[in-house]
């Protein structure tokens, strides 16, 4: 199955005081991946820039950098791209190796890839491994289990246990928080996933994108017709890599494996490498951020 999208991003920022020079680097523009065909891609911004630039960042991701050097009182920012999905061949969970092997493959590194893969054990800026992390993580992972098996059961687990709630967070909000409150956004579910595979000795990384819409129980993923159109925000989760196989896409706010219906537009150790918009600015003020995302469904180029 294949699906075209169209996807629209927009940032705005309005100041209290005038801005006398910004700079700026966002995320905004898809991977090309084998089951990511992009299209075409633009992205405007109001002022004009001064100066743009682009450049693929440590991670492989498209890195848009901008600098503002007129005076003014707000910005905005529009993203517009064409992608095209196709969905992705997963083996059976039950035929993956032991979650304890791929954790002694990742520890004793020898090949590119594995080598590639150990980065994203460690703790980073917003994911830190506890010992209440593990404790919520350890059920999932009886001795033997298939490592697939494994993280789809967490998956699980974490959709059931927390409660979606964009008043129930912050960028600055610490996963043991989270735990303790079981209240969060995409980015909380997903670092609390991303904690739980890596106090396991497991490589887990975050995946910055947007979803076509979350689906209803009783949909499944040729339903488009009855979907809504579009997302209020960019979307996040995670990918778990999987020795033969690669990386394997979780989704536990919508407890779902991404397929066809999410936008991969960056990943890395965690939101802080993906940021879809950040930069610094001279004056302002005080500001106020809206942000609009919509995803349809476009004809195949």
């Amino acid at each position: 199955m294949t699906v075209t999208y169209h996807s629209r991003h927009v940032t705005v920022y309005n100041y209290t005081l005038p801005v006398t020079v910004s700079h700026h680097a966002a995320h905004l523009v898809p991977r090309a991946l084998p089951t990511q065909t992009i299209h075409g891609s633009i992205i405007r911004v109001k002022p004009e820039p001064a100066h743009r630039s682009t450049r693929t960042d440590y991670f492989g991701n498209n890195v848009f950098f901008f600098t503002l050097e007129e005076t003014h009182n707000s910005l905005t920012v529009e993203s517009l791209c064409t992608v095209t999905l196709r969905e992705q061949n997963l083996p059976p969970a039950d035929g993956t190796p032991p979650w304890e092997q791929v954790r002694d493959c990742l520890a004793s590194a020898h090949s590119p890839e594995t080598l590639g893969a150990c980065q994203y054990v460690f703790n980073s800026p917003f994911v830190f491994t506890s010992s209440a992390v593990e404790a919520y993580a350890r059920p999932s992972f009886p001795p033997g289990r298939p490592i697939l098996t494994a993280v789809v059961d967490l998956m699980h687990r974490i959709h059931r246990d927390f409660t979606y709630d964009p008043k129930a967070t912050t960028l600055a909000t610490p996963l043991t928080d989270v735990l303790r409150h079981r209240r969060g956004v995409c980015q909380d579910f997903a670092h609390l996933q991303i904690a739980c595979c890596r106090t396991m000795g497991l490589a887990a990384r975050y995946v910055s994108g947007y979803v076509h819409t979350c689906r209803t129980p009783s949909q499944t993923a040729a339903d488009y017709s009855t979907m809504l159109i579009g997302a209020d925000a960019s979307h996040a989760w995670l990918a778990v890599y999987v020795p033969v196989v690669g990386w394997v896409d979780l989704d536990p706010t919508n407890d779902t494996m991404p397929s066809v219906e999410h936008i991969t537009i960056a990943w890395g150790r965690d939101y802080d490498d993906v940021s879809p918009l950040k930069g610094v600015v001279t004056g302002g003020g005080q500001h106020t951020l809206r942000v609009e995302v919509s995803v349809t469904l476009s004809p195949t180029p």
